[in-house]
């Protein structure tokens, strides 16, 4: 299939994967903390990604290393982390639509820092999707009164985050494979992750004999292997085969599936969300369209 046609597919399905990983760490934290999620989130998918794919890194070269480290931490340790801290506070559907500013992070630090052009298309369709974004943010701040929105600027802090190590891919690790690029990334994390969760009380015998925390492991264990592992090598491959800003939009469609969880697991969800959705969703169609 070509590229054209493949970053599509590749797009649909991270949509489908990270739209449902909003409420899985709602799930998961039920029975764990913020700090034991963001650590069990990375430690789970570092183990699956090693078993199948631990002999990648012998392809990445010394100079290459520094970028590797970086991108571990922006793109996957502290976003962990800000997101595990901001469902505390705010729903799940909201969370994602927050993360709905990064194609829009991504352009404008793509051109400031990284030198990467963009058309006009690119600009007035992340306008577009990021007024659709303000629409669902509005509704929700007015259907959910009672959320504590400081902890909103976690959400954006993760995306600013993630701005940067998709332009970090595209600038300086094309030639890295994407399956190369994770392992990489998770053998830097996993000596953090486990001093985080030793010093989070997780090894507690309370903790590990509660049963709400056995639930919780089998939620993070579904995000950390597919939420995570899996879709950590499908967006490299999708950064690498597209641009930052395309390979950024799938924010724009990741709250239309986090929004429909967080309706089936009760968080309230209007006439007006949907069409703001909508509005998402078209200026990601724009974003992408030819010059």
């Amino acid at each position: 299939m070509k590229s054209t046609n493949l970053k599509w597919v590749y797009l649909v399905v991270l949509s489908l994967v990270w739209g449902s990983s909003f409420i899985l760490i709602k799930k998961s934290l039920v029975g764990l903390t913020p700090l034991q999620l963001g650590a069990l989130r990375t430690l789970f998918a570092a183990i699956f990604l090693f078993l199948i794919g631990l002999r990648t890194i012998k392809t990445i070269r010394r100079n290459e290393w520094k970028w590797i480290i970086i991108s571990g931490f922006l793109g996957t340790f502290i976003p962990a982390f800000l997101f595990a801290f901001a469902e505390t506070e705010i729903d799940s559907g909201i969370a994602s639509i927050l993360n709905s500013t990064t194609p829009l992070i991504t352009l404008i630090l793509g051109a400031i820092i990284f030198s990467i052009g963009f058309h006009r298309n690119q600009l007035i369709g992340v306008v577009i999707g990021l007024i659709g974004c303000l629409g669902l943010i509005w509704e929700g701040a007015s259907v959910n009164p009672d959320q504590n929105y400081w902890y909103a600027t976690l959400v954006l802090c993760a995306s600013v985050c993630y701005a940067i190590n998709v332009n970090i891919i595209k600038r300086y690790m094309q030639q890295i494979s994407p399956l190369a690029i994770a392992n990489g990334n998770f053998i830097v994390l996993v000596i953090p992750s486990l001093i985080v969760l030793y010093f989070s009380d997780f090894f507690d015998t309370k903790v590990l004999e509660n049963p709400a925390v056995h639930t919780s492991l089998m939620y993070i264990s579904i995000l950390a292997i597919v939420g995570t592992g899996i879709a950590k090598v499908l967006f490299n491959k999708l950064v690498q085969i597209s641009t930052p800003v395309f390979a950024s939009s799938v924010t724009y469609t990741i709250p239309v599936v986090a929004l429909i969880w967080g309706l089936l697991d009760g968080e309230k969800f209007t006439f007006y969300q949907i069409m703001a959705t909508g509005i998402i969703i078209l200026g990601v169609y724009l974003s992408n369209r030819n010059k």
